[in-house]
């Protein structure tokens, strides 16, 4: 016969308890994971120089992801979601995409998305880099190359939804047309050609990048958010 405080409220806890450890610890792994893979590139990113930057064994590593290219997609995932955390949040859940979405004017809608932009592919590029780099020998990450493409030409749709939805597009923009301005100027290149190589600051990237949105698609003067920068 079992014994009945088998499904006691001490169990339950502890089973709790054990689960939220372990996905503190799969945390820990994906950050440390970040830093390697963007310190030492993909090939010199091994198992166990992981398990010391997240102070765990290599056991514990393996258990956190399937190998070290599911640690890379891991890692990439943490890096546009903001962290390893965040990123197992809904993307509606999170902070910066409700600030946007209660904005009532769409000049604001577009000043909180652009404020997301620079931290964004600060934190991606340099691990984006390094899967470019790994997807030359890893069929699976060529893979999920294309899930991120798809992923992002999506999810930067949503801005141009949100400006239909809220009759805010130019009536010479059609939708189709509004979610490939919003994919091509917020891609990495610009970021990149702006900012790593012209040194142009976060602050003036966010700028430019508002205003070419919104010239883009709403027309009519950029209005700077009172939070600011």
């Amino acid at each position: 016969m079992s014994d009945a405080s088998d499904n006691s409220p001490r169990r339950r806890y502890d089973g709790t308890n054990r689960r939220a450890k372990a996905a503190q610890t799969r945390i820990k792994v994906i950050d440390a994971a970040y830093r390697v893979f963007v310190q030492r590139g993909y090939a010199g990113a091994t198992i166990p120089l992981i398990a010391a930057e997240a102070g765990v064994s290599v056991e514990t590593v393996y258990r956190a992801a399937p190998g070290k290219a599911g640690l890379l997609a891991a890692a990439v995932r943490a890096a546009l979601a903001g962290g390893a955390e965040r990123a197992e949040r809904p993307v509606e859940d999170r902070a910066a995409y409700r600030r946007m979405m209660e904005q009532t004017d769409p000049r604001q809608v577009i000043w909180h998305y652009a404020a997301t932009q620079p931290g964004l592919w600060a934190r991606t590029g340099p691990l984006l880099r390094v899967l470019d780099a790994a997807a030359t020998a890893e069929p699976t990450l060529v893979e999920f190359q294309r899930q991120l493409a798809e992923q992002r030409l999506h999810g930067q749709g949503r801005l141009a939804d949100h400006l239909a939805d809220m009759g805010a597009l130019r009536p010479d923009v059609p939708i189709e047309h509004a979610r490939d301005v919003v994919w091509a100027l917020c891609s990495q290149g610009p970021f990149d050609a702006l900012v790593n190589t012209r040194r142009w600051s976060h602050a003036d990237y966010h700028r430019w990048l508002a205003e070419m949105l919104t010239a883009a698609l709403i027309d009519g003067p950029l209005i700077r958010s009172n939070e600011g920068t």
